[in-house]
């Protein structure tokens, strides 16, 4: 189930195609405190971008819990594995906050 963050986000260009809306509180991943839990919602950015962070395992209903923040970086685990996303990438993930309660 695809996650629709851009009708959060003003002056920026709605995706077309079929999604739904968010079930929680949807914001950049950048934003997030360590040792939070998030589902990734979509990712802005171009193709290359996207690309880039899909192949790290940053895909639309990914698990991804904020490890810690160092020297400019956001520290994130996915997938079982930790990785390493700039502040302005981390920008770009736009993420739902996990509802308690849900797995």
């Amino acid at each position: 189930m695809a996650m629709d963050c851009a009708a959060a986000l003003p002056n920026r260009r709605k995706d077309t195609g079929p999604a739904s809306q968010p079930t929680g509180s949807c914001l950049p991943l950048s934003m997030v405190r360590t040792g939070e839990t998030v589902r990734v919602g979509s990712i802005r950015g171009n193709d290359d971008t996207k690309r880039f962070l899909r192949n790290l395992g940053l895909v639309e209903d990914a698990r991804v819990t904020v490890v810690c923040e160092r020297a400019g970086n956001v520290i994130v685990q996915v997938k079982g594995t930790r990785i390493a996303v700039s502040k302005a990438m981390a920008g770009r993930i736009l993420i739902v906050l996990q509802e308690e309660g849900t797995t």
